[in-house]
């Protein structure tokens, strides 16, 4: 699958993020080794402990917020296990606030600042915006008790902090948003390039169907009353009148038999190539790898059971990215009998139980149409399995490949 400006785009938005995100812990990190070198600089409060060992722990926390944030990162877009996602940010927060705990700064409220660019990816809107709240909220303690703010200023000091986290936040929203709006965008294209793609050969079928029917119904039937012509007229003459009436009568034939062939064959290359429909939907697809495996020459005589079959492939796909979280995505079309099945797979979270939406709905009324059947196998982990099938439509390997027209 060839990347396209879509992918580059979503690739390098998820990139700039984690970068700026792990430049800010990198900043914070800048003051972690001043007091290293000079551990009685540390802020003085009451807490167990000597400097040196409180620099330590600072450490422990400071470290694991960033190993943690490099691998929830590494793949906004990608599979996630939601529970692991609440987890990683549970543990992070924590991470932050004992970076403020063990220093006596206000550091830990900066780490929090990175963590609300990472909410709109992985927290729906109103549980990030209650945690936003929360992990900010939670700080105060720290100035109020350790740092010796009075309780007025320690709350005015987080709800500052908070205001530029939220900033960080909806800026982190409204990427993802943009995000999302693009890869739209891109699904809605490649459902035009490829609806075009199927409109033109629908429109070449008809036309070729329509040649071939004036062929047949007009030359083909003056031709056939010419032939009858020259055959009574070669009964009633003689002589070398009758010898030219039957090399026209043997030329007529001929021509006769040509123009059934011309028709047959107009008819025979008027049929879709599935492959050419279907290879816009399955391109430049962000964060999911498609293989699209299918027989060659699949030729298909039926425009509408062609548009059956884009819509379905189109649905998997989108099911894929959507819902099941998949990185890879393998769908294979062959003939079978009388008919073409196809066969979809992908690498996503499954799941033990499924509801029909909308989609399957809609793959399954359009299937039923054409008396054909979908098939669904999921388990959680193992991702989702779909078999469809339609019966007629599929011209056989022998004529599939056209011999050539007129």
């Amino acid at each position: 699958m060839a990347d396209g400006p879509e992918v580059k785009y979503l690739v390098k938005n998820e990139s700039l993020l984690r970068y700026a995100g792990l430049f800010t812990w990198a900043a914070v990190g800048l003051w972690l080794v001043i007091f290293f070198l000079d551990p009685e600089s540390l802020p003085l409060y009451e807490l167990e402990g000597a400097p040196f060992a409180r620099i330590v722990r600072w450490v422990v926390v400071y470290l694991a917020f960033g190993l943690i944030y490099w691998g929830v990162t590494r793949d906004l877009n990608g599979a996630r296990l939601r529970l692991l996602d609440h987890l990683s940010l549970l543990v992070m927060t924590a991470c932050a606030i004992g970076v403020s705990f063990f220093s006596g700064t206000a550091l830990g409220s900066i780490l929090l600042m990175v963590l609300a660019g990472l909410f709109p990816w992985l927290l729906p809107v109103r549980m990030a915006v209650f945690w936003l709240v929360l992990g900010n909220l939670a700080v105060v303690p720290v100035y109020a008790n350790l740092m010796g703010f009075p309780w007025v200023v320690a709350i005015l000091q987080a709800m500052g902090y908070l205001g530029f986290s939220s900033f960080v936040f909806v800026t982190a929203l409204i990427a993802k948003r943009q995000v999302q709006a693009r890869e739209e965008q891109r699904q809605l294209n490649a459902e035009l390039r490829a609806t075009r793609a199927l409109l033109a050969e629908s429109a070449r079928v008809n036309e070729r169907t329509r040649i071939s029917r004036e062929l047949h119904d007009l030359l083909g039937h003056h031709l056939t009353a010419l032939s009858l012509n020259l055959e009574v007229a070669g009964h009633i003459t003689e002589g070398q009148a009758q010898e030219h009436v039957r090399q026209a009568h043997t030329l007529a034939k001929l021509l006769l038999t040509d123009v059934r062939e011309a028709v047959s064959q107009l008819r025979e290359g008027g049929a879709i190539d599935l492959a050419a429909a279907l290879r816009p939907l399955v391109t430049q697809v962000p964060s999911l790898e498609i293989h699209l495996d299918i027989q060659p020459a699949m030729i298909i005589d039926d425009p509408e059971r062609a548009h059956v079959l884009l819509r379905c492939v189109q649905e998997i796909v989108t099911n894929a990215v959507r819902h099941a979280g998949a990185r890879q995505l393998w769908i294979g079309i062959r003939r079978e009998q009388d008919g073409i099945v196809v066969e979809a797979r992908d690498d996503g979270r499954g799941a033990d139980a499924y509801v029909a939406g909308n989609g399957l709905r809609g793959m399954r009324e359009r299937l039923a149409q054409y008396g054909g059947t979908l098939d669904i196998e999921t388990r959680r982990g193992a991702g989702f399995s779909l078999r469809l099938a339609i019966p007629g439509g599929v011209l056989p390997l022998a004529a599939a490949v056209p011999k050539g027209v007129m």
